[in-house]
């Protein structure tokens, strides 16, 4: 067995105005940084309207394409911006995450990896933001769920900044456990521990600023860990943006590569005890070039460590 690495060209033709941390180079960088493993290369698909209705309203695919520019820049809202290439990029960053899912559920690959943007977990039900389109990790499970008959899968983000859009796609689904770190406060503002789900599916874990791997760990190993044993999926998606580095400039925790490295470490042996090694890894956030390619790929040879 091995690990899929899917992606596509058209996911560096979302452009985004100058300065923008959500920049075309954070996929070349991490792109260029995996070239040397060993993955399996798949191209990713564009996704099928179906699988967007499966969490997004019919409204909400109508808004962005009327709003797409064929030429500029369309501002969705005050960091989320649309050029001629965003809509293909986000049909393609969709599209891996369910192929990401077909291929591990079909016992193509043992995990795979969706290096894509834009990435997903901030757009909610009928609203595009922070960087974010289409609810991809959110996609991902429903697809499992819906489309290959599973009962129980578990979304975990540990993205710096809360997952607002996987919270609000997956509040009343009870056969998706979310379990989620953010540092709080900090934009968007949401993720406090009492937003827990409509089934108590919903585990959110707050890390103060400026703390660091020590208490990711902590709250990892004392709350998340038992909690995903406890649910017994079928399948774990996480959404992995490492924005939680040190070097990062749009928050304040300092994560190490290592302590990536570790905590995917941690849920490939999560995965191997319960669900056969399944699990489905997308791009989030991560806005430090070097910062991100070193976590990508510390957090990629990590699941290659599990598939072999």
């Amino acid at each position: 067995m091995t690990t899929a690495l899917i992606t596509h060209a058209d996911c560096l033709r979302h452009e985004t105005p100058e300065g923008h941390p959500e920049q075309v180079a954070r996929l070349e960088h991490i792109l260029h940084a995996l070239e040397p493993l060993d993955l399996k290369r798949v191209s990713a698909p564009m996704v099928a309207e179906d699988d967007i209705l499966r969490i997004h309203p019919v409204d909400h695919l109508r808004a962005l394409r009327s709003a797409h520019p064929s030429e500029g820049y369309v501002q969705i809202d005050g960091d989320t911006f649309m050029s001629p290439g965003t809509l293909d990029a986000a049909f393609r960053a969709a599209g891996a995450a369910v192929r990401a899912v077909d291929m591990v559920l079909g016992g193509e690959v043992q995990n795979a990896f969706a290096a894509i943007r834009p990435p997903g977990h901030h757009a909610e039900t009928e609203t595009a933001m922070g960087f974010c389109f289409f609810g991809n990790a959110a996609l991902a499970a429903k697809h499992a769920l819906e489309h290959h008959g599973l009962n129980r899968v578990a979304v975990v983000d540990f993205d710096v900044h809360h997952g607002n859009g996987s919270q609000d796609l997956l509040w009343d689904e009870p056969r998706a456990l979310f379990v989620t770190s953010q540092q709080m406060p900090l934009w968007p503002g949401s993720g406090r521990v009492d937003e827990d789900g409509v089934h108590g599916q919903i585990l959110n874990m707050p890390l103060p600023p400026e703390s660091g791997g020590a208490e990711m760990r902590a709250a990892y190993t004392g709350q998340a860990f038992p909690r995903i044993r406890a649910f017994k999926p079928e399948l774990i998606i996480i959404s992995a943006g490492f924005d939680a580095h040190r070097d990062d400039p749009l928050a304040s925790l300092n994560w190490s590569t290592e302590d990536f490295a570790w905590l995917t470490a941690e849920l490939c042996a999560l995965a191997e005890e319960l669900c056969q090694g399944r699990i489905v890894s997308t791009l989030e956030g991560g806005y430090d070039l070097n910062a991100l390619a070193q976590a990508t790929r510390g957090h990629v040879e990590e699941l290659i460590k599990a598939a072999t």
